[in-house]
């Protein structure tokens, strides 16, 4: 791998990594949400640092040159992250799905019991 490619990923992860920290650090993002960002440089700074793999793994997947690998291996990542978020919001969804439901009990509880004082 070039050595400027090499450079190039490795302060792609190293960026990836303080905007995620200071996401944290801020409380505008919780950890479990971050997860997946810092696996997705941990995974960057390792491409980066042993070029050798990706050699093998090029030939093996029949990629043509590595950055058209690494250009794979991200698209990898950015899909991983986008079906990771997908399921968290479908499971907001649900509890919003729930809470509204909830809330509608209660409304219709309330006006009862209003109701049933008039009277």
């Amino acid at each position: 791998m070039a050595t400027n490619l090499k450079l190039t990923v490795l302060l792609a992860a190293i960026i990836i990594l303080i905007i995620v920290f200071a996401l944290l650090r801020k409380g505008k993002l919780p950890i479990k949400y971050s997860l997946p960002w810092v696996l997705a440089a941990i995974i960057l700074i390792i491409v980066a640092l042993i070029p050798d793999f990706l050699k093998i793994f090029m030939n093996a997947m029949g990629f043509q040159t590595l950055s058209n690998l690494l250009i794979g291996i991200l698209i990898f990542i950015l899909l991983s992250i986008c079906i990771f978020l997908t399921v968290i919001v479908s499971g907001q969804k649900e509890s919003i799905k729930l809470l509204v439901q909830e809330v509608s009990l209660l409304k219709k509880h309330n006006e009862d019991e209003n109701n049933a004082a008039k009277q």
